[in-house]
């Protein structure tokens, strides 16, 4: 269940907020963040580009809130990877601390007449923590953009690599996934090669995670670490006939059936 303030930053459109407000964050705190350290750095830009840079800073800090609380919202439909949750907490406290500081140095700046007048300790000061602080900003929001999208993409890739489907053969034109050596059920040839519950229940370690979902086998090792949820979530399941988990999470919900038949291996005899 949403909470209200999940529910305002739920969906537009029938699309999820987060991935269409993240990008805002991910482009624009940086690219503010290295152009105030430039201004920091040559004093005679920011008379021309301070206010530019800052109105930047105030946009960026406001796309990384909307950022984490959509994302909240997301997880509550979805999961939540536990780093990218952590990065994404931290980074509006970061970027407003960061125009804070920013809008400091600004008004010093300006006091003391522009470029071309001495600086004062202080304005000296507050721009280099400035400066310091845009540099922190620029790396954490790295890590939230590439945990996220570690976290959205890197199961999928690595399923697509490692894990022909039965639908799709192998480069040996076998359709039967590697380390198996179970017939099939029917016994006839070029049949999708299936799975006891004995089978599932021998890969019930992290290092070799398979489980059963509605009649058929998939082994999830690869989707431990990327699952939104957190590995622990899957690690519970392996070895197991995880069917009544899968549907009391997801229900209905397309993107983790589509997520989940990356992994398929064959249907459970």
């Amino acid at each position: 269940m949403l909470t209200p303030l999940e529910s305002v930053f739920d969906a537009i459109a029938g699309l999820p907020v987060h991935p269409l407000v993240v990008h805002f964050a991910v482009v624009l705190l940086p690219l503010a963040a290295l152009g105030l350290i430039v201004l920091v750095i040559v004093p005679s830009w920011a008379d021309r580009f301070g206010w530019l840079t800052l109105g930047t800073l105030v946009v960026g800090t406001g796309a990384a809130f909307v950022a984490k609380e959509s994302g909240e919202a997301l997880a509550a439909r979805v999961g939540e990877p536990e780093a990218h949750a952590a990065w994404g907490d931290l980074l509006p406290i970061l970027a407003v601390a960061l125009v804070a500081v920013a809008g400091i140095w600004f008004f010093l700046h300006r006091r003391s007449g522009g470029a071309g007048r001495p600086r004062s300790l202080a304005t000296t000061a507050s721009g280099l923590i400035a400066a310091v602080l845009a540099v922190v900003v620029t790396g954490v929001t790295v890590l939230v953009g590439h945990s996220g999208a570690q976290a959205a993409w890197a199961g999928v890739v690595t399923s697509a690599n490692d894990h022909p489907t039965a639908a799709e053969p192998s480069a040996s034109g076998s359709s039967t996934p590697s380390g198996s050596s179970t017939p099939s059920s029917s016994g006839s040839t070029g049949a999708a090669t299936s799975y006891t519950m004995a089978d599932v229940a021998s890969h019930a370690k992290r290092s070799s995670c398979w489980a059963a979902v509605d009649g058929n086998v998939y082994d999830l090792t690869t989707w431990i670490d990327a699952h939104p949820g957190g590995p622990q979530r899957i690690i519970a399941l392996c070895g197991t006939d995880a069917t009544a988990a899968f549907t009391a999470e997801h229900g209905n919900q397309k993107r983790p059936a589509q997520a989940l038949r990356q992994y398929l291996l064959g249907p459970l005899s």
